[in-house]
């Protein structure tokens, strides 16, 4: 029987599970509900979610390993997740509590370490080995890959550049202790908390803010194109931030492609008002420009664990 790998994904508020073939394709998927409250609860959550998979989806083809995509600092080599942040740290060795439960081995990472290796095995990474992926979501995170090998950090934490300072003049602080990080002003979760703390001064905008969720990035990019005011400042000011943390980083790693994904980069729109923002002396060696990424936005984390669960395969068989 051929073989494959199960994959999880986890986010702020769902989990993705999906059966992934050894050349990546993904053979079937279930969301599931979660919250990230403590390491202890999620681990029961992927748990019990994969239990469910396994029950009523069913596998395809015989899965031979598990590989999981987690946020805040992982620990992949010795499959411990260290913390969901600095708020919330208890350190649990999650790869061996799920290898036990269902025996077979089990890989964890960082879920934007695990979309770049998507990125690196099935995107750019087929015609690059010097790239920066960037994810912009609900939060910004992004990975470096130089020389063909992503920089992880001594306290695997690198790549946390929502922390960029990208203005020194903002009065908006920061969890990290800093104003004016770029994950405050560009990312989905940030423009929305601008837009609520500008509308007073914007009482002409169109935009009503819900008692209920968040102001979509959409609503806002609509607004801009129109003219509303308020959707103007707070888009032009996340389209500078990016563009700065962006040049940061390639002054940092030269790489000769940067790779944008997540869900405010999604379509064209944010990377065409983008590019023009890009200094071209900085950006002179960045040859294969700045794009989004070709990978399927909603399975992108869930390739990338799987991948880290395939690699585990080719290891136990070498």
């Amino acid at each position: 029987m051929e073989k494959s790998v199960l994959a999880v994904d986890l986010g702020g508020t769902k989990i993705l599970i999906g059966e992934v073939s050894l050349d990546g394709e993904v053979l079937g998927s279930k969301v599931y509900a979660s919250t990230v409250v403590s390491q202890d609860q999620v681990f029961e959550t992927i748990a019990a979610s994969l239990r469910d998979y396994i029950k009523h989806v069913g596998l395809q083809r015989e899965a031979a390993a598990i590989g999981i995509g987690v946020v805040g600092r992982v620990n992949t080599s010795e499959g411990i997740w260290l913390e969901i942040d600095t708020s919330r740290s208890q350190p649990i060795e999650l790869a061996q509590k799920i290898s036990e439960l269902f025996a077979m081995p089990c890989t964890i990472g960082n879920d934007v370490y695990s979309a770049t290796l998507a990125e690196q095995k099935w995107g750019c990474g087929t015609y690059s080995n010097n790239f920066i992926y960037m994810n912009i979501g609900t939060g910004i995170a992004a990975r470096s890959v130089v020389n063909g090998e992503p920089i992880i950090g001594g306290h695997f934490n690198a790549g946390e550049v929502g922390h960029h300072v990208v203005d020194y003049d903002s009065d908006v602080q920061c969890i990290c202790g800093r104003k004016g990080c770029v994950e405050l002003l560009a990312s989905g979760l940030g423009m929305h908390n601008r837009i609520v703390a500008l509308k007073p001064s914007y009482p002409d905008s169109a935009i009503v803010i819900p008692n209920e969720g968040r102001v979509g990035v959409e609503e806002i990019f609509t607004g801009y194109d129109h003219g509303d005011p308020l959707c103007t400042e707070v888009v032009d000011t996340a389209l500078q931030a990016v563009a700065e943390t962006i040049m940061n980083m390639v002054r940092f790693s030269d790489p000769d492609t940067v790779v944008l994904g997540g869900g405010v980069v999604n379509g064209s729109w944010f990377i065409d008002k983008l590019q023009p923002r890009l200094q071209a002396k900085t950006m002179r060696f960045v040859t294969n420009g700045v794009r989004k990424s070709v990978i399927d936005e909603a399975f992108i984390g869930l390739k990338g664990a799987a991948w880290m669960a395939i690699r585990t395969i080719s290891k136990l068989e070498a």
